[in-house]
C-alpha cells in the first residue's frame, strides 16, 4: 500500500507543540509494514529538536506573520508575512501532498491551514481552550473536524463537526508511577504539596508560598519548582523566614524540572498548587490530585481564568483570583480541602472523570481514517 502522510502544525509554545507530539506518538502505533506512515512538523522553528527525533517527524520550516494584540507597526508588517506563508506552504504541501493535516492552532498554523484548504487536503484541528483562539476560530471554517478540550467552547465552533474529545498528553506523562515519593527524595511520612508556576515560575506565587511556609511547613512536605532565575532568591529567603532548620528539610526547592519530574511530582502529590494552563489542568486530572488554581489575570492570558473555572465547576479544583490571594487564604483552603476526607475524595474523583478521556487516541483515529479516504 502506498505510504500515508499527515502534516501536524502548531503555534511556537509548549501548549502547542507538546499535544501534538502525544497525538505523532499515537499515529506511530498505527504505522505498519504494510501502510508506512510519515509525519512532517510544519514551523517557523523546530521548537524541540529531539522530540521531532524521538518519533521520527520531518521538519519543513514555514515562515508566517504573528498577530499582536496591542497596537504595533509589526502587526501591518506580518500581514505579507502571512500572505508569503501561505505561498510558501502551498508549495510544501504540493511537494508532499499529505493525506490530512492536523492543526493545533496558534499563528503558525494559519498559513498551513488555509494553503491546505486551497489544495483540498483535508484538516482536523484541535481547540484546548473554553475561548477560541483566534487562528482555530479561522481554522474551524475549513476543517472537516473540530476536536475539543472543554464543552464550554463548542458554540464557537460548528456543531456538525465538532466533538469533546479532552486534551491529548504525551505517553510518558500518563504512565503509572510506583514510589514517586522514593524516586524524588521526598519524605513519606507527611502528605506532599506540589508548587508550580509553570516552566518560567512565577513570582506572585513564590512570595505567597514564602509567607505561607511558617503555617504549612509543620504538616506538610512541600516540592516548590519556581522557575529557574527564581531559585537561588527562594532559597535563600526561605533561610531567612525560618529559622528552624528542623522544618527546612521539609522543604524542596528547584528551578526547573524535567517532564519526567513533573509527572513524578504529579503523581506524588497530595494537593497541587499550579497556573492554570490547560495542559498542566489535564496532566493534574490524569492523576486524580484535587488542586487549587491561580490563574495568569485575565490582561495578560484571555484562557486561563476561564479554564480554572471550567475545571473547578466538574469538582476537581477551588480557584484562587491572584488579586486578592493572601498567604492566610491560602493556607485556609489547603487546610479545608485536606482536613476533609469527603472534601478530598470528591475532587479526587472528579479530577478522574475529568481526564479520563485519551484525546491523543481519538484525534490519531480520526486522522488514520482521514487519510485512508484521502486518495
Amino acid at each position: 500500500m502506498p505510504e500515508k502522510r499527515i502534516v501536524l502544525v502548531g503555534g511556537g509554545s509548549g501548549g502547542h507543540f507538546y499535544p501534538t507530539i502525544a497525538v505523532a506518538e499515537r499515529l506511530r502505533e498505527h504505522a505498519t509494514v504494510e501502510q508506512p506512515l510519515a509525519l512532517y512538523y510544519f514551523g517557523p522553528e523546530k521548537y524541540n529538536e529531539t522530540s521531532l527525533q524521538e518519533n521520527n517527524i520531518t521538519f519543513v520550516r514555514i515562515p508566517t506573520g504573528k498577530r499582536r494584540k496591542y497596537f504595533s507597526f509589526l502587526n501591518f508588517l506580518d500581514v505579507f508575512k502571512v500572505f508569503f506563508g501561505i505561498f510558501f506552504a502551498l508549495v510544501q504541501l504540493y511537494k508532499i501532498y499529505p493525506d490530512a493535516v492536523f492543526s493545533k492552532g496558534g499563528y503558525t498554523s494559519v498559513p498551513v491551514v488555509i494553503a491546505a484548504w486551497l489544495l483540498r487536503i483535508p484538516i482536523m484541528i484541535h481547540e484546548s481552550d473554553t475561548k477560541a483562539g483566534t487562528a482555530n476560530k479561522l481554522g474551524g471554517k475549513f476543517a472537516r473536524y473540530i476536536a475539543i478540550a472543554f464543552d464550554e467552547v463548542a458554540p464557537q465552533f460548528p456543531k456538525e463537526k465538532t466533538a469533546l474529545v479532552g486534551m491529548p498528553i504525551r505517553k510518558a506523562l500518563l504512565s503509572k508511577v510506583d514510589n514517586p515519593k522514593e524516586k524524588l527524595n521526598l519524605p513519606k511520612d507527611r502528605p506532599l504539596i506540589f508548587v508550580t508556576g509553570g516552566s518560567l515560575g512565577s513570582q506572585r506565587i513564590n512570595r505567597l508560598i514564602l509567607e505561607s511556609l511558617d503555617e504549612l511547613l509543620p504538616h506538610y512536605s512541600i516540592l516548590h519548582q519556581t522557575g529557574e532565575k527564581n531559585e537561588e532568591e527562594v532559597q535563600q529567603t526561605s533561610g531567612e523566614l525560618i529559622t528552624n532548620t528542623d522544618l527546612l528539610t521539609n522543604y524542596f526547592v528547584k528551578g526547573m524540572l524535567s517532564a519526567t519530574e513533573v509527572h513524578l511530582a504529579q503523581s506524588a502529590a497530595d494537593i497541587v498548587i499550579s497556573r492554570a494552563g490547560t495542559g498542566t489542568i489535564f496532566e493534574i486530572a490524569q492523576k486524580g490530585v484535587p488542586a487549587i488554581l491561580i490563574p495568569i489575570p485575565e490582561d495578560i492570558s484571555h484562557d486561563q481564568r476561564s479554564n480554572a473555572y471550567a475545571y473547578a465547576r466538574a469538582g476537581a479544583a477551588s480557584v484562587m483570583e491572584e488579586a486578592n490571594l493572601t498567604d492566610g487564604l491560602l493556607t485556609a483552603e489547603i487546610t479545608r480541602i485536606m482536613s476533609s476526607p469527603e472534601v478530598y475524595k470528591k475532587m479526587a474523583a472528579a479530577a478522574v472523570t475529568f481526564g479520563s478521556r485519551d484525546a491523543a487516541e481519538t484525534v490519531a483515529n480520526t486522522l488514520i481514517e482521514i487519510a485512508q479516504e484521502h486518495v
